[in-house]
């Protein structure tokens, strides 16, 4: 195969660049309307009252802490098993991440284990979707409700997926999702918050510009049109009319995209399952749909991954790790004295897992190769 195969990469199409070329021409290339259009497209995918666009999902992340009022000497309990904003987004407001274990059944938190971690401290639960799988949110439900804390679900990997019927965005208090290149839809870079909280809604348009409103609500004084006052301390976390214009035609793909997803996951399930020393992906129960952001495979321990990487990646098959535990990195081992052994299953899912190719336009051409490839090993 002379093209090189990415594990993941965006799929732009024509009107996609002729919707961008056309808010490039517009009056407003950044805090216009096509960021509320955005917005309004993704909640009313998702079936929630409110949404909040943001720079990055990193950011979006970091604004739920704010909104929903995290601070220090607070703690969130999240998996270890994701990218490092998710843990990272509760230091930025002074709280402690504190790791659960996966569950080895679908790569996500243990709910079983997450009640034993709760402490006077504990303010909210951060579950990860992983790979698109829905996490089982009626337990972490019964959980929060029962200690009084929040929800804030990290689904930069699931929109689109579903749990009881219902796409995932409605069951927790705060749900983020990530629009980066090799999401279900991007806008090169970008998050979102979407929640049916007015006041989590308020806070979250606050934090992302600067910490001001002119919103005469809720204005202390008024010293005229022009007035505006700065009423906490936030950050420019805005996104760009010229991204969210993107974001709309992208999401009028979205069911296209995921469909395509679900087909290739399925492909390589079947090619794969009479493959003695590969484990493919979990899928969800009855009434549950995964978003397969990624097509993660678990190697048998007697298979070297670091040969197996290297080889594919020799024979232009762009696999990737995902993720190192955040545990694990250095900063968090100095900090918070982690170490090997402290996440078993996660380490160990680590150890053993490696992600294929898989996204809209991935080729059938391209799938049977990785699959050859793969398979002749």
């Amino acid at each position: 195969m002379k093209e090189f195969i990415p594990y993941g990469r965006q799929n732009i199409d024509e009107e996609d660049i002729e919707t961008v070329i056309e808010a490039l021409r517009s009056d407003w290339i950044t805090q216009g309307l096509k960021v509320d259009e955005f917005e309004a497209r993704v909640k009313e995918f998702c079936g929630a009252r409110y949404a909040v666009a943001f720079n990055s999902g990193t950011s979006a992340l970091h604004a739920a802490m704010f909104a929903a009022g995290i601070g220090p000497g607070d703690e969130v309990i999240t998996t270890p098993l994701t990218f490092a904003a998710t843990a990272n987004a509760a230091l930025y407001v002074g709280a402690r991440p504190i790791f659960v274990d996966i569950d080895q059944k679908n790569y996500c938190i243990d709910t079983g284990k997450i009640e034993a971690a709760i402490t006077p401290r504990t303010r909210a639960i951060v579950p990860v979707d992983y790979a698109g799988y829905p996490v089982d949110m009626k337990p972490i439900r019964e959980i929060a409700d029962k200690h009084d804390l929040l929800v804030i679900e990290d689904a930069a990997h699931a929109l689109g997926a579903e749990r009881d019927g219902a796409k995932v965005g409605a069951q927790a208090d705060m749900t983020m999702f990530s629009f980066h290149p090799v999401k279900h839809i991007t806008t090169g870079e970008g998050g979102m918050i979407i929640c049916s909280n007015p006041e989590y809604w308020r806070r979250l348009k606050l934090f992302r510009n600067h910490g001001i409103t002119k919103d005469t609500e809720y204005l202390e004084a008024n010293d005229g049109p022009w007035y505006y006052e700065m009423q906490e301390l936030g950050y420019n976390f805005r996104i760009t009319d010229i991204q969210c214009a993107l974001g709309i035609s992208q999401m009028k793909k979205l069911e296209k995209f995921l469909g395509e997803r679900r087909l290739l996951a399925a492909k390589y399930d079947r090619e794969f399952s009479d493959v003695n020393w590969l484990q493919t992906p979990p899928r969800p129960s009855s009434g549950g749909r995964h978003a397969y952001h990624l097509y993660p495979l678990l190697l048998a321990g007697n298979i070297d991954r670091t040969e197996l990487f290297t080889w594919l990646r020799e024979h232009d098959i762009g696999v990737q790790v995902h993720y190192i535990p955040v545990h694990l990195q250095p900063y968090y081992r100095r900090r918070f004295g982690h170490k090997l052994g402290d996440f078993p299953q996660a380490e160990n899912f680590y150890n053993r897992e490696i992600s294929l190719p898989l996204f809209p336009g991935l080729t059938p051409e391209q799938q049977e190769y990785v699959i050859e490839i793969v398979k002749g090993i």
